[in-house]
């Protein structure tokens, strides 16, 4: 089976063929430092980390590099704003962000360059522009000359006359087109300063990723290049027309965007109150699993909704999983086993276990097709009930908990909040409960399925979860 990917540029569906496989080359976006990072930030980083570790799943050896933009207009307003200096600023949300990621259990990228210590290469690349005709300084700026770039507008789709008449253009009364972007700005008063031909400056923020992501791939065609829809234009566009005017060849063979993210129907903003950081999540639901299962929940490529209601959704699939993986944990650590032989002295078949294999091929197929997540993550709630329909047959059970595993660490579930069917309890408790059970049991076997059906209600109400397996034996558990 092959891997087909959406092309954002070609507008449809490919197979994957990296450049020379198996390395695969793969930039993303990343953060600008000037504020705590929110959900949003992580359903992006969430959903090309789950890409990064498929295609590794797949066997391709992935090289991935993502960037840190620390100086922008946006972190010169904030601190001006919180009159403190812009490095105590970015310092101080560079340290959050990557505390973020440790939280969220994020791998790090390959490399994760900062913008201004990539300086000299930013000059260099603008300095090849300009003498390739394509970039001109004004006033201490430099500008990318749009209309000497020919396949400007061909990711976005839009001709330069549409561009101009829907688009919010930075005015400069030095440019000399509208759509002019800047590669190069001058530094006001009290800016931050790198010296350059053109005088003291900053690079503009679309230069950054041209440059520092053939920089650190060690390539001028990237075989992905990944950011929010968002970014499509005026960003990507840009990307584009530096990179290729640059080099004569195409930037990124693939171009895949991810969906943006709404709070209960509407844009996150913090004037509308309903702006949520990754930190803010963690403090009200403590796992960061809940989280991934919303994401899980839509296709990549899809908008999606965060509200109560699906964050309730995602923390039941989590109870279910975790309760599975809790059921079956015995069973590996204290059983001799092998997946091709079972238990020491119990002959497995190939038949025993082919409804396992098949469902992993669900989740291959599934994620081969543009990494369908959702589909995918059906195929683990299939694994599940498959499991519960043989947990009384140990072999099985062990196995499937071995396949649910590794297809959990695709998607980075990691189950840190583990199930503890019944410790923890004070031991007059235990005494308690198991009384209780003992009286449901004779209820039941005295056909008095009221009474066991009360006793089942108080414990409930105490938090106890009593689940009948099909040997007629109960086991209970603390409610999450």
């Amino acid at each position: 089976m092959s891997i087909h990917i959406y092309n954002s540029l070609t507008r449809k569906k490919e197979e994957f063929t990296p450049i020379s496989p198996p390395e695969v080359n793969i930039y993303t976006c990343g953060v600008t430092v000037y504020d705590a990072c929110h959900i949003g930030h992580a359903r992006s980083l969430y959903c090309f980390d789950v890409i990064r570790r498929y295609l590794k799943y797949r066997g391709f050896t992935v090289n991935f590099v993502r960037n840190i933009t620390d100086i922008d207009d946006k972190i010169i307003n904030r601190a001006n704003e919180l009159k403190m200096d812009w490095k105590e600023l970015v310092d101080r949300y560079i340290e959050s962000y990557r505390q973020d990621l440790k939280t969220l259990e994020i791998e790090q990228a390959k490399d994760e360059p900062r913008a201004s210590e990539n300086i000299p290469e930013m000059i260099k690349y603008i300095e090849l522009l300009i003498n390739k005709g394509y970039a001109y300084e004004a006033g201490g700026d430099v500008y990318f000359n749009v209309r000497k770039f020919a396949g400007y507008g061909k990711l976005s789709g839009q001709s330069i006359d549409q561009m101009q008449k829907g688009t919010r253009i930075e005015p400069s009364e030095f440019k000399k087109d509208s759509l002019d972007f800047a590669l190069w700005k001058h530094s006001k008063e009290n800016e931050p300063a790198w010296e350059s031909p053109w005088g003291k400056g900053r690079p503009g923020w679309h230069i950054e990723c041209s440059a520092m992501s053939q920089k650190f791939l060690k390539t001028q065609t990237l075989d992905i290049h990944a950011g929010g829809r968002d970014l499509i234009f005026p960003h990507h566009e840009n990307e584009i027309a530096q990179a290729e005017a640059a080099t004569g060849k195409p930037f990124a063979k693939y171009w895949i965007h991810h969906g943006l993210l709404t709070i209960n129907a509407q844009k996150m903003a913090k004037s509308l109150g309903n702006f949520v950081t990754i930190k803010d999540f963690i403090d009200k639901y403590k796992d960061a699993d809940i989280l991934k299962l919303f994401f899980l929940s839509a296709h990549y490529s899809k908008p999606i909704d965060y509200n109560e209601k699906e964050i309730e959704r995602a923390s039941k699939a989590l109870e279910r999983i975790t309760i599975m993986m809790g059921k079956t944990e015995s069973e590996v650590t204290t059983s001799p086993f092998d997946s091709a032989q079972g238990r020491q002295g119990h002959n497995v078949t190939s038949k025993d276990f082919k409804e396992i294999g098949e469902t992993k091929e669900k989740f291959i197929k599934a994620m081969d097709d543009d990494f369908n997540m959702p589909q995918g993550l059906a195929t683990i709630f299939d694994l599940v009930t498959l499991i519960n329909k043989n947990i009384d047959d140990i072999d099985f059970a062990v196995n499937g908990r071995k396949a649910l595993r590794g297809l959990l660490d695709i998607f980075g579930i990691s189950l840190k909040t583990k199930i503890d069917l019944a410790d923890g309890i004070r031991v007059e408790d235990k005494i308690k409960i198991e009384s209780k059970i003992a009286q449901r049991n004779k209820a039941r076997q005295d056909k008095n399925f009221a009474l066991a059906d009360k006793i089942r209600k108080e414990l409930e109400a105490q938090g106890i979860i009593l689940e009948d397996a099909k040997d007629g034996k109960t086991t209970w558990r603390r409610k999450l």
